[in-house]
């Protein structure tokens, strides 16, 4: 999910907007619901002074508090959970699965970093990346590939899937991952697993380059986020609709998941279209869209994540995405599920 609002230039014209909406979404067959279930979520664990590692190592969830978090989400129904990578946490994770016999199953990431620099592009990246960290950052994907594959291996029949990369091929983003290295990553992953794999991306970038794309992917991973990109809660699904219904025209009969959509609850940085209200009505109705067209959605996210964004401004965007806040409260989009 990218850092700030981006604007205009990655929206879609009203033009578009009202020619895809008025095509509409072809409902998909029942066997395209990944894992055959509609409802997961997005599943980081990261409480107040936890974080993953930026640098000066990572202060990691317990895996105490790893169960009682994938308790919570059990109990409300969420037995199908979106991880980002293939590192110390997501084997916890999965560790934590595993030995207690919880009914969860796992879409595993694998993390890439920047393998291009994307400085001109992105308003947080100021500076080229050097080509040293680059090379460094091949040589370290290459490994996050090679764990993701054995990690699927140990743990199957838990995880179902694998995503990989993160809003790689997006401008805007500061890791970067040229499409023709994203595609052999791909492929190798396809070649080395029984589970589906795919990338998780915004729906602008999987439309735009659709025919580098088609073919590799065993479905689509679609990132659709209205309140990033301006619009009010009143036209949230339309939009949302819109966004899925050009990328299923791009990709005839490729089963399609949301891999993120999410309402933040509080956000300082974008005015008034962020509450507790707006997130539980989008989260109700696009539950509500996706179980009648068959697409399965992971919430975007579980848990309020402190570490996330500007640490000098608590009321930023990026740290209130969560269906439950940091202390495993429940806000009102799921206080009736239980």
């Amino acid at each position: 999910m990218r850092s700030l609002v981006v604007l205009s230039t990655l929206c879609l014209g009203f033009a578009s907007f009202a020619s895809a909406a008025k095509h509409g979404f072809q409902p998909q067959p029942d066997d395209h619901l990944l894992a055959g279930t509609q409802k997961a979520v997005a599943y980081s664990g990261f409480r107040e002074g936890q974080h993953p590692d930026r640098g000066d190592g990572a202060v990691l969830p317990s895996k105490a508090e790893i169960l009682e978090d994938l308790e919570i989400l059990t109990e409300h129904g969420f037995h199908l959970v979106r991880l980002y990578d293939s590192h110390d946490n997501s084997r916890d994770v999965l560790e934590v699965i595993r030995d207690h016999n919880l009914p969860v199953k796992v879409m595993l990431g694998a993390w890439l970093d920047a393998e291009k620099s994307n400085h001109e592009t992105c308003a947080w990246l100021t500076e080229p990346i050097p080509p040293k960290e680059l090379a460094a950052n091949r040589t370290s994907n290459e490994q996050e590939i090679l764990s993701a594959i054995a990690m699927a291996r140990e743990f199957a029949g838990i995880v179902v899937a694998i995503n990989v990369g993160n809003e790689t091929l997006v401008d805007w983003n500061d890791h970067g991952v040229p499409v023709e290295q994203l595609v052999k990553y791909l492929q190798q992953v396809r070649a080395a697993v029984d589970v589906p794999v795919t990338t998780a991306e915004n729906y602008r970038a999987l439309v735009d380059l659709a025919n580098r794309l088609r073919g590799e992917v065993d479905f689509l991973g679609v990132h659709t986020y209205p309140i990033w990109e301006g619009y009010p809660i009143d036209k949230a699904m339309a939009y949302t609709e819109a966004n899925l219904s050009e990328v299923q025209a791009a990709y005839p009969d490729t089963p399609i998941a949301v891999a993120e959509a999410g309402w933040t609850t509080t956000a300082n940085d974008l005015g008034d279209l962020a509450s507790l209200a707006s997130q539980a009505r989008h989260y109700a109705d696009l539950s509500s869209w996706t179980a009648k067209n068959n697409i399965t959605l992971f919430w975007f996210e579980a848990f309020d994540e402190p570490w996330k964004g500007n640490p000098d401004n608590p009321d930023g965007a990026e740290k209130h995405w969560g269906l439950w806040d940091v202390k495993r409260q429940p806000k009102p989009a799921v206080e009736h599920l239980k």
